[in-house]
């Protein structure tokens, strides 16, 4: 017996009308909409400081003005080292991080090269024990500085930085450092100088204070940093920044923010003596000549 030949019928105009047909065909189209634009979770550490919350907001401002779909998933990590942060990054159980750039990182990781802070970062204050409020007063000249012994993490570029210019390190944990400072296991602690002014207040029952007679100051730009299993996700970052660069909305969440506000108001930038350093390990494609990325210093009254 012959088989029928099945023929495509379309459908009648009242079956397209009827409002269960309507209904299936909107929750398909939905699905439909939902993997094209599909949401990408994006894990992150926080120590939830100031440096944090920053970042954060600039990813979101970021990646606000592209079509990347995300949910940030922000992991504390108060107890996590900068190996296992690293470890994270390059099997990609890490999506994204923040922190000075150095060449190794930018082998490691995918920057997005635009300064968070405006080369803010690379202005150091140094937090010092009360005893020692005093202890740079006399300090003019990279010479001088030479005679002291400074605190920093032993992953950071700083640390890189300060001996590369024949300064003397201790190396130690976040943490610890604050502890090490009370301590008097070294002379300062050099930290951005919009940080140590909130960082010390975390610490009330340490004896510290903040040097108000030197300014350290290089070239340190601190970055986003992305897992290089996700590219797409740099891409993402670099293009909503940029974006917000030139829309002036980067500008307004910098000069905007009351901490970056009341830092640039009360650590008397102008007072200080600068003491310039050099940043021998500063990866050749930072982009310095770009007026647009970086804080014109002179401004700052």
């Amino acid at each position: 017996m012959a088989s029928k030949q099945l023929k495509y019928q379309p459908l009648s105009q009242s079956l397209r009308d009827h409002p269960i047909y309507r209904a299936v065909l909107i929750l398909l189209v939905g699905c439909i909409c939902n993997v094209a634009q599909a949401t990408n979770d994006l894990r992150l550490y926080s120590r939830g400081d100031f440096n944090a919350d920053y970042a954060i907001g600039l990813i979101k401002l970021g990646l606000d003005k592209t079509d990347y779909h995300y949910k940030l998933d922000v992991v504390n990590s108060s107890t996590v080292t900068e190996d296992r942060i690293e470890k994270e990054m390059i099997d990609g159980t890490l999506d994204i991080m923040w922190s000075a750039t150095t060449v190794k990182k930018e082998q490691l990781f995918l920057p997005v090269r635009i300064p968070l802070f405006k080369g803010l970062l690379g202005n150091r204050a140094i937090i010092v024990h009360e005893d020692n409020k005093t202890i740079f007063a006399n300090v003019k000249t990279l010479e001088d500085l030479r005679k002291f012994t400074f605190g920093q993490g032993r992953n950071w570029a700083d640390t890189e930085i300060l001996r590369a210019n024949g300064l003397k390190v201790e190396n130690g944990t976040y943490q610890g450092l604050f502890m090490m400072t009370d301590g008097k296991r070294f002379d300062g602690f050099p930290r951005g100088v919009h940080e140590p002014y909130a960082e010390i207040q975390k610490y009330p029952d340490l004896k510290l204070a903040v040097d108000e007679n030197i300014l350290l100051i290089y070239k340190m730009p601190f970055y986003l940093f992305v897992s290089p299993k996700k590219p797409e996700l740099a891409e993402a970052l670099h293009k909503g920044l940029m974006q917000a660069i030139h829309d002036g909305s980067f500008d307004n969440y910098f000069y905007g923010n009351p901490f970056i506000v009341q830092t640039l108001a009360n650590s008397n930038i102008k007072q200080r003596t600068v003491i310039e350093l050099k940043n021998p390990g500063l990866p050749p494609e930072t982009p310095v000549d770009d007026p647009l990325l970086w804080m014109d210093l002179s401004k700052i009254k």
